[in-house]
């Protein structure tokens, strides 16, 4: 068969229906796609607008405020510094477009509460979201440190520990600080203190009320606010249960902590409930305390051998001349030695042991005498190892 009788001869009807057709279908594709080209052509000019939108809320709020400056500056977080705060300062540094967009941006994306204080190196050259990621990543300089005041420490103590650390710079102010206590009367012990009859004769009004623990403070912490947490701490210490007690002794919170001191630099934690027992029995039958840590307290003595004219020493905290209680306290005593002072060994008490004395200067073990003629035994037995003890010290 030819390639002629291959092809089929249509009609004119059948051409036309054919052609009809074909516009049909035209039609249809061109009614369903059009709207779809114009949607199209809407998107094409709303993201032109839009990307044309976005660069310019980039380029006046999110980009950096100079692509070209990359000189250092030195931005400075101070401690307790508010979102607010850095904000304006970076703003007014140059460093950033708009401080209200930064701090809405800054609590939106997270970064407000990350921020630490410290010294940045920033340029201008950084957009706001690198300026707000360093910010919360430090500036590798520790914002504080720990203290550890320790049990028995006096002022002095404390003062000396503190101008090591670097904690405080001069050592004569926190001293002068101690001294006066004025600065702290909003404590009510401070005030009881302040208020006493011979506030004026103490060494130091703060003594024994700076508590022993280990402390997280700030670096930059000035000496008031470091006293300020020490102080806040006996407050928790000497609980109500403690007045309580105190008042059920007769006795008040200054009384309590004096004690306490003494108990805490006679003795090792094993023998503070029967020292405090001696105390205590000493002052119900009106008799000197007759301590040594007292005299060494107001004299500066560091033997553990005192001598007739270290016993001497004319001062309200010597209770070797002085009925009662020392003037004050004399070191800040531990939570163990506040207990004791307040709850002394009961079958001590009820012994009536009323001496004791070093039985061994190297570990702190105490020999307790009912009598004086035991008490003096003991002493003859044991005193050559005290001065051996200072001999071999130094002292």
């Amino acid at each position: 068969m030819n390639k002629n009788q291959q092809e089929r001869d249509y009609s004119p009807e059948e051409l036309r229906e054919e052609r009809q057709y074909g516009v049909f279908w035209y039609s249809w594709l061109w009614t369903a796609l059009r709207p779809l080209l114009l949607a199209l052509c809407v998107l094409t000019v709303v993201a032109g607008v839009v990307m044309a939108g976005w660069n310019w809320v980039n380029r006046s709020f999110f980009a950096p405020v100079d692509a070209e400056d990359s000189d250092e500056i030195t931005f400075v977080v101070s401690s307790g510094s508010s979102l607010t705060r850095v904000a304006n300062n970076l703003e007014e540094a140059g460093l950033i477009h708009n401080r209200t967009v930064f701090k809405y941006v800054a609590d939106f994306l997270g970064y407000g509460q990350k921020i630490q204080s410290g010294e940045y190196k920033v340029n201008r050259a950084m957009s706001m979201q690198q300026i707000m990621e360093l910010l919360t990543t430090g500036d590798g300089n520790p914002i504080t440190r720990n203290i550890t005041i320790i049990p028995g420490w006096t002022v002095r103590d404390i003062a000396a520990y503190l101008a090591e650390q670097k904690a405080i710079e001069n050592e004569a102010d926190f001293l002068a600080m101690c001294q006066s206590g004025t600065a702290f009367s909003a404590y009510y012990y401070i005030a009881d203190v302040l208020a006493s009859p011979n506030a004026a004769s103490r060494l130091f009004a703060l003594e024994g009320y700076l508590a022993p623990d280990t402390y997280e403070i700030y670096v930059s912490a000035t000496p008031e606010d470091i006293l300020r947490k020490l102080l806040s701490q006996t407050e928790a210490v000497f609980t109500e249960e403690y007045h309580a007690r105190a008042e059920a002794l007769g006795m008040t919170m200054d009384q309590v902590i004096t004690l306490a001191s003494m108990i805490e630099k006679e003795a090792k934690n094993p023998d503070f409930a029967k020292v405090s027992a001696v105390f205590h029995n000493r002052l119900k039958k009106n008799m000197t305390l007759g301590s040594d840590v007292t005299v060494k307290y107001a004299s500066g003595v560091k033997r553990m051998a005192l001598t007739d004219s270290d016993l001497q020493v004319a001062s309200p905290y010597n209770t070797y001349l002085v009925k009662g209680l020392p003037l004050g306290p004399i070191c800040s005593p531990s939570p163990a030695a506040i207990r004791a002072a307040l709850y002394p060994d009961e079958q001590y008490v009820q012994d009536e042991y009323l001496y004791f004395c070093s039985k061994d200067p190297n570990t702190g073990e105490l020999h307790f005498s009912r009598t004086l003629q035991e008490h003096e035994l003991a002493v003859s037995i044991y005193a050559p190892l005290w001065q051996a003890y200072d001999r071999e010290k130094g002292l």
